[in-house]
């Protein structure tokens, strides 16, 4: 149905001043713009996005393993401006004995945005609303890979903090936390990947940014285990007909491929070197 998916640079030449100025702006001046922005055209007549996309363009996308020395597996993982990292420990002795499963692995996740991640610098408490509930679809996202009967009366903690955020930050922290897992050695039944996709100005639009996920428009959230044709995560937050919702839910797929494709790349690289390492 689509062409080939390509990884191109996130921004062109021309990076329009507005994108940078929304952004930098303090919480009540960016309300602010984003409101005049709601009037503009996220398409240009010429095909165009905002930052310089095109609407089947994904953000460059990178990422590094083993950033944290000091847990069993952690990664970074970047989509355009939004940066994250994730760290995983365990499997390890339940710390909480009236929470361990004897047939299964429990995991835990925490989710925490840091304060300098966006515009607004008001600190945010701990285990607020938003935090809860994107810790437990995280969790869920994970738990639906991780092949758990292995790993019986034990507990594996994963923790995600979003560096930078400009829109798809859902998405950048699953494939982090799948990185990181990976990287942890945790067996998993296939790599959970995760890309979002909209539709504005009667436009699908893969991999949304800050702007475009603020617009109001429809934003749908998609999470797969490729191999494995299954999906683990659907959320959207507004309304489509039957036909726009399998376009930008098959935009949604392609995306969450083409970063399965980049991460088993990433994983392969780091095997190569641990081989060249240990002199194999």
């Amino acid at each position: 149905m689509f062409t080939k998916l390509q990884l191109y640079p996130e921004f062109s030449n021309e990076k329009p001043a507005r994108l940078v100025e929304v952004l930098a702006a303090p919480k009540k001046i960016r309300v602010a713009l984003l409101n005049q922005i709601v009037k503009m055209e996220f398409v240009s007549p010429e095909g165009l996005r905002l930052d310089g996309r095109r609407p089947m363009e994904m953000r460059q996308i990178r990422a590094e393993i083993g950033v944290v020395s000091k847990a069993d597996g952690s990664a970074m993982f970047e989509m355009g401006n939004t940066k994250v990292i994730a760290a995983v420990y365990g499997p390890r002795e339940v710390q909480n004995r009236s929470q361990q499963l004897n047939a299964n692995a429990l995991v835990r996740c925490e989710y925490t945005m840091a304060n300098f991640s966006t515009g607004d610098r008001m600190r945010k408490p701990k285990g607020d609303r938003r935090s809860t509930e994107i810790s437990l679809v995280i969790r869920q996202t994970m738990e639906e890979c991780i092949l758990t009967n292995l790993m019986p009366r034990s507990q594996i903690d994963i923790f995600v903090q979003v560096l930078q955020a400009d829109g798809g930050t859902r998405s950048a922290c699953i494939n982090a936390a799948t990185l990181a897992l990976a990287d942890a050695g945790i067996p998993m039944r296939d790599l959970v990947t995760s890309c979002s996709a909209g539709y504005l100005n009667s436009t699908p639009l893969l991999d949304l940014n800050y702007i475009e996920d603020s617009a109001g428009g429809a934003d749908v959230t998609l999470g797969i285990m490729p191999k494995l044709d299954k999906v683990t995560l659907l959320q959207m937050d507004a309304k489509l007909s039957l036909d726009t919702f399998e376009t930008v839910m098959q935009l949604a797929i392609e995306g969450c491929k083409a970063v399965a494709d980049y991460i088993r790349e990433i994983l392969l690289e780091n095997t190569k070197q641990l081989e060249y390492r240990r002199g194999t």
